[in-house]
């Protein structure tokens, strides 16, 4: 087994894992998993620019990382930033600040590296050999990957929950004008993902990150963040369709109310279901099967196998 740690920069959060992993058979055991909202990427779609306090609350949560990285001695640690930083005019900032504080340069990869990744963090442990589509929907941007046992196609399109919430729909609940303008970037963004990967020949939908994890807490009326029980749950299509109504009819006080979103979610969850709920239209799945192992057991898994 080797110690890794793994960090995933997003826009809207960070997570660290720390685990040791068999580089043989990607098996991990998780060691410390945590999260933290940090919403890098605050006006990224406006600006160009990662915000000054934007910087500071993601440097915060790095330095809390790099004590727990130190206490549980890990012997690789590999930092992937996304969405946010890939867009940001002043990412070297960002850089040096990561570099100063962990003492490891962030890869700011492309959204196939990030679907790459997410695929292998979420299908190592599915039996079956059925084609997959995994979906990662994240603050920024949105990767579809497709495969069975490996990548075969991957395309990478802009729109995140966070993207599309400062964008079209700042206010809440949203009005059907705003809801029409989020619906039609997710349909044009789907549109060009079809050019590359062929989603529709998918028989699994497998839904990654913290909008559907998230809905899949809701859909099970969970009163709070139950890992065990979203890992592997199935969300009917039915069900995404009524619960992503409510939430886009929803105030932000109603949604702050359900304890089960996190509260740096609480004004971006709706977003991110309409994408989910296009998607499931799009290619015409009855259900998406929900894994709460994503693109950082991916790194964690990558980071270990470079290591032998």
């Amino acid at each position: 087994m080797t110690r890794v740690a793994a960090v995933d920069c997003g826009t809207n959060s960070i997570r660290l894992l720390v685990a040791d992993v068999d580089p043989a058979t990607g098996r991990l055991v998780d060691l410390d998993r945590r999260m933290t909202i940090v919403r890098l990427g605050q006006g990224v779609d406006r600006t160009g620019r990662l915000a000054p306090e934007a910087l500071e609350r993601t440097f915060a949560a790095c330095r809390e990382y790099a004590a727990a990285i130190k206490e549980h001695g890990a012997e690789k640690v590999r930092f992937v930033a996304t969405s946010a930083s890939r867009d940001a005019e002043n990412r070297d900032a960002f850089v040096r600040g990561v570099l100063d504080i962990l003492g490891v340069e962030p890869e700011v990869i492309t959204g196939e590296q990030e679907a790459e990744f997410s695929f292998t963090g979420a299908t190592r442990e599915l039996t079956g050999h059925e084609e997959r589509l995994v979906v990662d929907i994240g603050g920024g941007s949105t990767e579809f990957v497709i495969g069975h046992g490996h990548v075969e196609a991957a395309r990478s399109v802009d729109i995140g929950c966070v993207r599309l919430t400062e964008r079209h729909a700042p206010d809440s609940p949203a009005t059907p004008e705003q809801i029409a303008a989020i619906t039609a970037d997710i349909d044009a963004a789907l549109d060009l993902v079809e050019e590359t990967v062929p989603i529709r020949e998918a028989r699994t939908l497998v839904g990654l990150a913290g909008s559907v994890t998230t809905l899949a807490g809701i859909a099970l009326g969970l009163d709070s963040y139950v890992s065990s029980a979203i890992h592997h749950s199935r969300i009917s299509c039915e069900e995404v369709e009524r619960i992503t109504g409510e939430l886009l009819n929803s105030t932000h006080d109603e949604r702050a109310a359900i304890g089960v979103i996190h509260p740096g979610r609480v004004d971006v969850i709706a977003a991110g279901a309409l994408v989910l709920l296009r998607i499931i239209k799009r290619i015409g799945v009855r259900e998406v099967v929900v894994s709460e192992h994503d693109i950082l057991d991916g790194i964690a898994i990558k980071t270990a196998e470079d290591a032998e």
